[in-house]
């Protein structure tokens, strides 16, 4: 029997309450979507008492399932206004699973505002709040340093932690997860929810799974027999199986740049002269010259092992990656070509929790401005430690590329739902613009990566440049994609499930043997249907309308180097999207 576990702030009180059978089916983003949507109001105040910050494995969570340890963080986004859900790899997800904690949910705020907690959950199922005063202000590398030293020395244990970036309610936050040698590096990035567990008082999260093993199955032989399936399909692909492993996420720079879709200088073209400096082949290379490692997964469990530590000149671990969006951030979007730039301004965000993505888009904003050049590596690093150093822009940097665009009178600020886009121009791949302007999260790839067709052919072929199929695409993968997230499965399953048919099957095959309940394709789509129906009835109650579904008007008037193309899907096309929520709402018992 999974259980909920409720921490209230306010009282400092936890309690145990077993799981309620109408979310049974649900784990991971489906979870902490119904619980946002059942427990707070859609105009609540995101640093509020009525917000919630829930944590919730997948369905899968502590299980062998192959890629099936990511973690859902769930609230009302101070960034984006709406239903939130970020996703992150790292150990925490398996540890919770393990313990059979379907979510944690954390409620209210303490009486004393300067007030940290660490809430420490043992194997054994026991959970306590320890005041941690001391670590107010603390990165989140300090932390896991100050947390190792507490714990026993043969522990297993994860972290889940919140640097300063949180705790000043910068709308930029993230929250840490340790990967799997405890480094702070897996992040639940985006959308501001380090700020929103830093209202909460919580400093960190300490999961210790020691001598449990995963979890049993309805029917073990079933299970094994799928998860093998599964697990060759992941491996032989030429994605998942070859281009990932051997390059990280980075593969994609000199793909999209070729492609001519890779934003560069604020989005203003879409290639960079220079993107060899910051490429997944130059990566590898000075990483293997250096010792670094450059193939691990960011979970027990992950059979891609697209994660790499970039280390310094002498060999010494420096920060995670940099992942391809790390690269891209503060690499071609700020017009910087050396890697060694790009892994500090990561290594930065990590100390203070802040999310990549936005604070790239930032910086080339504020460069936009002219206020200092693109391509300045120091001057971006100057500014980036501006934000808890002290100095010109100062905090507005923690607040993302929106704030920092409007203070400084930047025309082009390339953000949805007051959330930055991610290294796709939506110009160049119509697809991914689709899914910018709709997806319920602000601008995000992950909720409808449509990378696979219009770029990679994966999954069929549909020309990046031209309008037709890309609202139906963006829809039948962000449905997949909440399916996927609830599960706790990394979407870079994605790949082989779209090309080879027995991956999808396998997939319910592994959900049917875990949990004993029916699955087949239409249950595993209507639980992706019903996630996204949840946000999108929580964000229509926050007050979103269609007018938010919409990417910035200059992206359908300004046309990009080198295609010379604008943005020409229809606001018709756009509003289709999501046609299926009444029916499912009304299904639900919602409506």
């Amino acid at each position: 029997m999974r259980e909920i576990l409720y921490v209230d702030m306010s009282t400092l009180s936890i309690e145990r309450k077993p799981l309620p059978e109408k979310w049974h089916r649900y784990g991971g983003r489906a979870l902490t979507d119904a619980i946002v949507y059942d427990m707070v109001p859609p105009t609540a105040d995101p640093l509020g008492q009525e917000n919630v910050l829930v944590f919730a494995p997948g369905l899968l969570g502590g299980t062998t399932a192959p890629n099936g340890g990511r973690l859902s963080i769930g609230a009302k986004s101070p960034l984006t206004g709406g239903l939130k859900e970020s996703n992150a790899g790292g150990q925490a997800a398996h540890g919770l699973g393990k313990l059979k904690i379907a979510a944690i949910v954390v409620t209210g705020k303490p009486a004393d505002p300067d007030a940290r907690y660490m809430l420490t959950i043992e194997a054994d199922g026991s959970a306590k709040l320890s005041r941690v005063d001391e670590w107010a202000g603390a990165s989140n590398y300090a932390l896991a340093d100050a947390i190792k030293a507490m714990r026993p020395a043969d522990d297993r244990y994860s972290t889940i932690t919140n640097g300063p970036a949180g705790e000043a309610g910068l709308k930029a936050a993230g929250i840490a997860v340790s990967d799997m040698k405890g480094y702070p590096n897996r992040f639940a990035g985006r959308g501001g929810l380090g700020a929103v567990m830093g209202s909460k008082g919580l400093k960190a999260i300490v999961v210790s799974d020691k001598g449990l093993p995963y979890l049993e199955h309805a029917d073990t032989e079933a299970f094994d027999a799928a998860m093998k399936r599964f697990s060759t399909a992941l491996t032989t692909h030429p994605v998942s199986g070859t281009g990932l492993p051997t390059y990280g996420t980075n593969v994609l720079m000199n793909i999209l740049n070729e492609a001519g879709g890779l934003p560069t200088r604020n989005f203003s073209t879409g290639q960079f002269e220079d993107v060899e400096g910051v490429s997944g082949e130059k990566q590898r290379e000075v990483t293997l010259e250096r010792g670094g490692n450059v193939k691990h997964g960011c979970h027990t469990g992950c059979v891609i092992q697209c994660s790499r530590y970039w280390v310094d000149k002498d060999g010494a671990y420096v920060t995670k990656g940099p992942e391809y969006e790390t690269a891209w951030a503060f690499g071609t979007d700020c017009g910087i070509s050396d890697m060694d730039v790009v892994a500090e301004l990561d290594r930065i965000c990590g100390e203070y929790g802040l999310d990549t993505i936005e604070m790239g888009n930032t910086l080339a904003v504020y460069m936009d401005s002219g206020a200092i050049p693109f391509g300045d590596g120091a001057a971006a690093i100057k500014a980036l430690k501006s934000v808890f150093e002290g100095g010109a822009p100062g905090r507005i940097i923690g607040d993302g590329a929106e704030a920092v665009g409007i203070k400084f009178g930047v025309e082009h600020i390339p953000v949805v739902k007051h959330q930055a886009m991610p290294a796709y121009e939506p110009r160049a791949v119509q697809g991914i613009g689709v899914t910018y302007a709709t997806s319920t999260q602000g601008a995000d790839h992950t909720a409808g990566y449509t990378i696979t067709a219009n770029i990679l052919g994966v999954g069929g072929t549909v020309d990046p440049l031209k309008t037709e199929g890309q609202s139906d695409l963006s829809k039948n993968l962000q449905i997949a994609t909440a399916m996927l997230d609830a599960l706790g499965l990394c979407i870079f399953v994605a790949f082989p499930v779209l090309d080879i048919p027995d991956a999808f099957v396998a997939i319910f095959d592994m959900a049917a043997a875990h949990t004993g309940d029916v699955w087949d394709t239409d249950e595993l789509l209507r639980l992706g249907r019903e996630t996204l129906t949840f946000e999108r009835l929580f964000n229509e109650g926050a007050g979103f309308t269609a007018a938010d579904d919409r990417l910035p008007v200059w992206m359908k008037t300004l046309p990009l180097p080198p295609h010379n193309t604008v943005f020409e899907v229809t606001d018709a096309d756009l509003d289709a999207v999501f046609d299926f929520v009444p029916e499912t709402a009304k299904a639900m018992g919602l409506r």
